[in-house]
């Protein structure tokens, strides 16, 4: 009876240990195009914490813009044994290899803000990148219903720039089909960046001859350089320009008057939607929660979209400093 009391009390302490031990953390990849602007750096944070909180362990990596780098990335993730990737994309249509390769590898891939084309996605996440636009035109429109209009879109490789100029357009053309507006430039940029928007705003202006009423940047990085070209010509707060991201730089242009808006995007919201469902696949379980869908060529992508938030200097407290997004002595110095 005693031999058989102590197997049994082995017995139990063993299973006591074992259903003690804490079971080991799921890995997510998160690829991400560069850190090039300044939002990701906070899509990132957001996203590492919320997955950390559920339980996940997150492999960063940034590709520096290079589509090549980002695919080997994903081989290199997916040959460690990572079941799930979320991927800002470099280029939207190259990406679809590592869609390809992740289900080869029986993983799942999550396209983050930017949408992956023409393959079987398994998740989008982003914002309503046409409804976005839609508020830029509706803001500056409201502001100045007749006038000349110039469009500085997004990187062409990025299908959310085809988004915005759809929103964008949706505002406009019966504008212009009215004849109260003209668009005496439109066009859209390489990287989404500032130089390409100086650049751009300084072609603009010459075509035009200075006569500009309001400008559409794609990002707020265009925007800033579109308010460095018209500050040239002394032009900066005559010109209504609409950007979007609520950079820092930006928010303090709201400020002074030399942008008119941008465009909140709730990242936060974003990157937690994003963390949640990855780790939910990466634990082998369901996703609980209704999705959109959005075309990719391909297929109807189950996806979630967040709502953006027009942001001026009126109010700033009220958005992006309640949201914690930007601090109110770092805007307002």
């Amino acid at each position: 009876m005693k031999s058989a009391a102590r197997i049994i009390s082995i017995f139990l302490l063993a299973f006591l240990m074992t259903g003690c031990d804490k079971p080991q953390p799921v890995k997510i990849g998160f690829l991400i195009h560069a850190f090039d602007k300044e939002r990701w750096e906070n899509d990132r944070d957001y996203f590492v914490q919320r997955a950390e909180e559920l339980g996940a362990t997150v492999l960063v990596m940034d590709a520096g813009n290079d589509a090549d780098a980002q695919l080997k990335q994903a081989q290199q993730l997916l040959s460690e044994g990572v079941k799930v990737l979320v991927v800002v994309p470099v280029d939207q249509f190259a990406a679809a290899r590592i869609v390809e390769e992740a289900h080869k590898s029986e993983a799942r891939v999550i396209s983050y803000d930017r949408l992956i084309l023409n393959c079987k996605l398994d998740y989008y996440i982003s914002t309503d990148n046409v409804e976005i636009g839609e508020l830029q035109a509706d803001y500056l429109t409201r502001i100045k219903p007749q006038g000349n209009y110039a469009l500085l879109g997004g990187a062409r490789n990025d299908h959310n720039s085809q988004f915005l100029y759809l929103g964008q357009m949706n505002v406009l053309s019966p504008l212009v089909e009215k004849g109260d507006v003209k668009l005496v430039f439109n066009t859209f940029t390489e990287q989404w960046s500032e130089e390409e928007g100086y650049a751009l705003t300084r072609e603009m202006l010459q075509k035009s001859g200075n006569k500009v009423d309001a400008i559409i940047a794609g990002n707020d990085a265009i925007a800033a350089g579109a308010i460095r070209a018209l500050d040239e010509k002394q032009m900066a707060g005559k010109v209504l320009v609409a950007g979007m991201d609520a950079d820092l730089k930006n928010l303090q242009e709201l400020v002074k008057g030399t942008q008119t808006c941008t465009i909140f995007k709730p990242i936060q919201k974003m990157a937690s939607a994003a963390a949640e469902i990855a780790v939910r696949l990466a634990k082998g379980e369901a996703c609980e929660r209704t999705f959109q869908t959005t075309s990719n060529g391909e297929m109807l992508v189950p996806s979630v979209l967040e709502n953006g938030v027009v942001v001026t200097r009126d109010n700033l407290k009220l958005t992006v400093v309640s949201e914690g997004y930007q601090k109110e002595e770092d805007i307002f110095k």
